[in-house]
């Protein structure tokens, strides 16, 4: 089943029939040395640091999939109010985390 997901509260032609709670999902990324050692040098110059663009958007993905999985497991069809964070778990490791309330919907 496909989940759909949303940053805002409701969605568009459909209305919400009952909530499964807070579906949530993350992932933990550390830095690479040699992505450390590339972006050290791309600072000397400016501009982005591609390596870590990419390991980000990979890691938000992964994160909205985890969510996603959970929303499944508690019987929801749809998140809605879904939002990201990122906090840093220690010098050279990340984590994303993705969140919103899983809800069961029907055409309004």
């Amino acid at each position: 089943m496909t989940i759909e997901v949303f940053t805002t509260e409701g969605v568009p032609g459909r209305q919400v029939v009952a909530s499964h709670g807070v579906a949530i999902g993350s992932t933990v990324r550390a830095k690479h040395i040699g992505k450390d050692i590339a972006a050290g040098l791309k600072s000397i110059v400016g501009g982005e640091i591609k390596s870590y663009s990419s390991m980000l958007a990979e890691a938000r993905t992964q994160a909205l999939d985890r969510m996603s999985a959970h929303a499944s497991e508690l019987g929801a069809d749809t998140v809605v109010n879904v939002r990201l964070t990122t906090s840093q778990i220690m010098g050279n490791a990340a984590e994303i985390l993705a969140y919103g309330t899983a809800v069961s919907t029907e055409p309004a």
